[in-house]
């Protein structure tokens, strides 16, 4: 019996649309206008003798069967684009990781002569939060900050991490800070993704009145680079700055330290878990991080 298969090009629009939320935007990914969009995906409808968005107005919702299918097509095309790019590039297909530049700098670039295929990796660095859209990110992995779970994408909890008070040698030496309550005079480095001051001070045993003032940074790696600067103390992450305090860059302050949290994750989509590259990154990386004895106590393996 022949495959019984729908237009290719409906098909394209459709997951796009339904990924997007937006005609529009799918025409932008897709180089065609919105109304091109919106024929293919009626098209696609009457193919199928069913309706797979609700709209009403400007309003685009995806019906329940739509919702469904739009999943397993994502899939589909997924693996169909893995396929392509395999048999195209064999035996020099780069391996694209897009991450954090904070993760970037501090753990994964020092490391990457250890990976088998590192001279073959390929690094993206995102100024915001990683996107796992893996049918526009144009990446294979990344690792995103904490763990979000997402449809059709496979995230594994990598790293965790408590957080003390980091300082320049020299502002130490200047400030003369010898007891946590020192640093309740000093220029103080905020965080606003995951700010913890509040939490380490009363692990500290130190009950302020307030907060000193101090910049507020999008992300923990800009306030550690201001403290190497010499601008103020900033609380880092244990897991990310060992490298910089053993090159002697920074320096930890006391013992107090906040809860452990997960901090990074691998992700990868759902149906490229048996790819020979991600899996051989998915086991070199959770190796690095045991190594240094920062991963989380229970990560699941691939299947």
């Amino acid at each position: 019996m022949g495959r019984h298969l729908p237009p290719f090009a409906a098909v394209r629009a459709f997951e796009a649309a339904a990924r997007h939320r937006s005609f529009k935007h799918a025409a932008e990914e897709l180089c065609l206008s919105p109304s091109a969009i919106s024929h293919q995906i009626r098209a696609l409808e009457q193919y199928l003798d069913t309706a797979l968005f609700e709209r009403d107005g400007n309003r685009l919702e995806l019906t329940l069967t739509g919702r469904g299918y739009a999943g397993k097509l994502t899939g589909l095309l997924d693996q169909l684009d893995e396929s392509t790019r395999a048999v195209s590039q064999a035996g020099a297909r780069p391996f694209r990781v897009l991450c954090t530049p904070g993760f970037a700098a501090r753990w994964l670039v020092p490391r990457l002569d250890r990976l088998e295929f590192g001279d073959r990796v390929r690094l993206r660095v995102s100024t915001g939060a990683p996107s796992t859209d893996f049918a526009s990110n144009g990446s294979d992995v990344v690792i995103q900050w904490s763990v979000t779970p997402t449809a059709g994408v496979s995230t594994e909890p990598l790293m965790e991490s408590s957080r003390y008070p980091v300082i320049s040698p020299e502002l130490k030496h200047r400030a003369a800070v010898h007891r946590p309550g020192d640093l309740l005079r000093l220029r103080l480095m905020y965080d606003e993704t995951d700010d913890a001051w509040g939490e380490w001070f009363q692990a500290a045993g130190v009950t302020p009145a307030a907060l000193p003032q101090g910049p507020v940074f999008p992300n923990c790696e800009l306030a550690t680079t201001a403290a190497e600067r010499g601008q103020g103390v900033s609380l880092a992450y244990d897991a990310v700055v060992r490298a910089t305090l053993a090159s002697g860059r920074l320096v930890r302050l006391f013992e107090a330290v906040t809860l452990p949290m997960v901090i990074y994750s691998l992700a990868y989509p759902e149906g490229r878990a048996g790819d020979p590259m991600i899996r051989a990154f998915r086991d070199w990386i959770f190796a690095e991080v045991a190594r240094e004895q920062v991963g989380v106590r229970v990560a699941s393996a691939l299947a």
